[in-house]
């Protein structure tokens, strides 16, 4: 019997992620398919290019540091925490261009914040989306519910702009 040439399904069509409440879901299944697309799509992207900017635009490594702090950062506020030093001293070096940190790094700190978020929605409860929660210094009202929803659109919104200049990075380097 020949095998399927059918793509996976994406995750939003899988059903359900144990363990994780209703409301939350669109969130995990939207961090879990971004996770999946860089992971398929970045597989075989040159280390050369990681650090290197497309028209003035964000490298492939910024994006990576940032979809990782930009969770972890969320998901502290989500928890009613405020974020620690090292959370900032994160935040300064995301983009600063480090030879010695690879591809294959930056992958597997997605793969591990991706894991840790859902660890945390795991114990979230359906008071979310009243659950007053703050960003920041100055203390930006916003929902638990709100938080967990912004982390994952813009992790979808930075793994996207990572593809594109993925592929043209590539498309460039080749010609």
């Amino acid at each position: 019997m020949a095998e399927s040439t059918t793509p996976a399904l994406e995750w939003w069509q899988r059903g359900p992620i144990e363990d994780i409440h209703p409301i939350f879901q669109p969130a995990a299944h939207a961090i879990l398919q971004s996770r999946d697309e860089l992971q398929q799509s970045l597989q075989s992207f040159p280390t050369a290019l990681l650090w290197e900017p497309l028209y003035g635009m964000a490298s492939i490594g910024f994006h990576l540091q940032h979809i990782v702090g930009v969770l972890d950062r969320l998901y502290t506020y989500a928890k009613e925490n405020s974020l620690s030093d090292e959370q900032l001293s994160y935040l300064k070096t995301e983009g600063v261009r480090n030879e010695q940190i690879t591809l294959k790094q930056l992958l597997q700190a997605v793969h591990t914040q991706v894991e840790n978020c859902l660890q945390e929605l795991s114990t979230m409860g359906e008071d979310a989306p009243t659950a007053v929660r703050y960003i920041g210094r100055k203390r930006i009202p916003t929902t638990q519910l709100g938080l967990v929803f912004h982390a994952a659109e813009h992790m979808m919104r930075h793994t996207g702009q990572a593809l594109v200049t993925a592929r043209v990075l590539q498309e460039q380097s080749t010609t």
